[in-house]
């Protein structure tokens, strides 16, 4: 796949050929043809919750497919946390249609590893493989080495990748945020960050043993950096994510809101520059959101009692614009390859002609009430950020338009 300056490159020269054409686009993105304005690849996002079927109340795909549009993301890959699971063929059909019928942008859905998510026998890979676009049972971790080193074999022959969360539920003890300086001093139960990293051990293990292709979900410890970094060190098929609010903010930014609950937490100062340091060497690859939205009355009950989850997708490139690309940290073209080119690399999903147009020196207050999402719990509500989307198109459609 070409560099990222490539595509731009490439998507700015579809733009203006649109513009000279005279094509039905022209109205809407002639106005952006200027130097004021920033023209991008479309965003993937390989870690979403659109939350149906089964939980329309808190998403649905035409919601979570606006708040997309609007975040500059043209394709995504939706978690298999639902109801009906997708654990067959059946049930993941019923997802497509849904996609089908209801999406603005481009949406590949999982399937589980296990049945209904339990972790107790192996779902229909091979009926599922040809329109899952990989295996996981995110939201929970496959608690048995056994079961996942049998998920790895059979995905391994049906050429399909793994993409696991990582998380040994004996080591939980009923925390819910990071086990760290806020945890003590406010009271809290904490999750120890070896519930994550001991699990990504394991299957490292197994991913050698089997030659599985392998990919690990919003990692937050500096542990777990260290132990894909190695195994990329040993010639792993291995790679991962995280997330904007693991990359800027510790576990002492943390307020008696659920909206500072999700699952991983976020940790520690020392892990957040971790994972900054495996985002600058290239040990993580590709930023994700893990756009989990929920009711607002399952997210009214502080730390202790609301839901796991927060919503990202309409925040993530201007959180990592503002604190990762201005200060420094990294290049413009290093966040268009985390956010656009590296996930569909490695996903295998076509960019085609698909855009998006910002306004990078656009200055805002995120405001949840804005959002398109039907979920409006984010920690970076009332942060000033830069960068504001002006246009998305997907399909030589415009999908989102300020």
């Amino acid at each position: 796949m070409m560099s990222a300056v490539s595509k731009m490159k490439n998507v700015r020269i579809a733009v203006d050929t649109v513009i000279s054409s005279g094509s039905p686009l022209l109205k809407d993105i002639s106005f952006f043809n200027s130097p004021e304005y920033a023209v991008f690849p479309g965003f993937c996002d390989v870690h979403v919750h659109f939350r149906e079927p089964g939980f329309s109340y808190k998403e649905t795909i035409e919601t979570g497919s606006r708040a997309s549009a609007r975040g500059g993301y043209t394709a995504v890959c939706t978690m298999p946390n639902l109801n009906p699971v997708p654990d067959s063929v059946e049930h993941l059909e019923l997802q497509k249609r849904l996609i089908e019928e209801n999406s603005l942008i481009h949406v590949y859905p999982y399937g589980a590893i296990t049945v209904g998510e339990k972790g107790e026998e192996l779902a229909d890979l091979e009926g599922m493989a040809s329109n899952a676009i990989a295996f996981t049972d995110d939201g929970r971790g496959v608690q048995s080495e056994d079961m996942m080193r049998q998920a790895m074999i059979r995905a391994k022959a049906l050429e399909k990748m793994i993409v696991a969360h990582c998380e040994v539920n004996d080591l939980l003890h009923g925390g819910y945020i990071h086990d760290g300086e806020y945890a003590r001093l406010h009271g809290h139960k904490g999750i120890c960050s070896a519930s994550e990293y001991e699990q990504i051990e394991r299957d490292l293990r197994l991913v050698e043993e089997t030659g599985c292709k392998y990919h690990v979900c919003h990692i937050s410890t500096k542990e777990s950096v260290a132990l894909i970094r190695d195994a990329k060190a040993r010639g792993l098929d291995v790679s991962c994510e995280t997330a904007p609010h693991y990359l800027i903010m510790n576990d002492m930014d943390l307020q008696e809101d659920g909206r500072f609950r999700m699952n991983p937490p976020i940790r520690s100062e020392e892990d957040r520059k971790a994972l900054v340091a495996g985002i600058v060497d290239g040990t993580i690859e590709m930023i994700a959101t893990d756009h989990a939205p929920h009711s607002a009355e399952e997210k009214s009950k502080g730390l202790a009692g609301s839901a796991f989850g927060i919503v990202g997708i309409e925040t993530a490139f201007a959180a990592m614009y503002t604190h990762m690309v201005l200060p420094g940290i990294i290049t413009l073209e290093k966040l268009i390859d985390l956010l656009a080119i590296n996930p569909r690399k490695r996903f295998n999903i076509p960019l085609g002609e698909d855009f998006t147009v910002w306004n990078l020196d656009k200055e805002f207050t995120v405001d949840p009430h804005e959002f398109l999402s039907m979920g409006k719990a984010t920690p970076f509500a009332g942060w000033k950020l830069k960068g504001e989307c002006m246009l998305t198109v997907c399909n030589g459609k415009v999908v989102y338009r300020k």
